[in-house]
């Protein structure tokens, strides 16, 4: 599982990395990779376009793609001023007889 995928440039070293672990588990394994980024903007993940190109290729062939267009999860804590983990938890109600 890789999570927030596409939200900061990497080196080459660690797009290399990257591309051969995609590349390894390509037709072999599954892979689950969150991104906040549609695919045509991943150009700023990998430092080469055609890595980026060859990442991309293998990851949507045989893949099954989940698209959410939904408000951040995180966001909405941040802006209610709460952690996550706060934000999930339902307020319970106590009457005393």
């Amino acid at each position: 599982m890789c999570d927030d995928f596409s939200y900061v440039r990497r080196d080459q070293t660690e797009t290399s990395v990257l591309f051969e672990l995609i590349a390894e588990r390509y037709e072999r394994r599954s892979i689950a990779i969150t991104a906040n980024q549609p695919f045509s903007g991943w150009d700023h993940v990998f430092a080469e376009p055609a890595m980026t190109l060859a990442a991309v290729d293998r990851l949507v062939n045989h893949s099954m793609i989940f698209e959410m267009n939904v408000e951040s999860f995180r966001r909405r804590s941040a802006q209610a001023g709460r952690t996550p983990s706060e934000q999930s938890k339902k307020p319970t109600s106590k009457t005393k007889a």
